[in-house]
């Protein structure tokens, strides 16, 4: 268990790459609340609506979450690149996210 006593809750969310890639890793960063659990939601949803082989993590360890020097939650890490934080963004807004980070 990490820093504050949030644990890391890994799951995978996996499907067929439309680019024919070896897809992305995606990470929800959160405290484990309704919004960061709402948006970690979005994202496997974007992931399957987009059929992507993507694996999907929801981190709520605050250690990992700080290393990515994230302040405002939730946040989205794609490619361990943050790309989002601070506010929930939809299913559609994820998607636009992920094309444009290459996956």
């Amino acid at each position: 268990m990490g820093l504050f006593g949030f644990g890391k809750k890994k799951e995978e969310t996996k499907g067929e790459c439309c680019c024919g890639g070896s897809g992305c890793t995606i990470k929800v960063l959160g405290a484990g609340c309704k919004s960061c659990h709402e948006q970690y939601e979005n994202v496997k949803k974007a992931v399957a609506d987009m059929k992507l082989d993507a694996e999907v993590e929801y981190i709520t360890d605050m250690e990992i979450v700080m290393s990515y020097g994230v302040m405002s939650m939730p946040a989205i890490v794609v490619n361990e690149k943050v790309v989002a934080m601070g506010k929930v963004l939809k299913a559609a807004q994820v998607q636009e996210l992920l094309k444009n980070a290459g996956c």
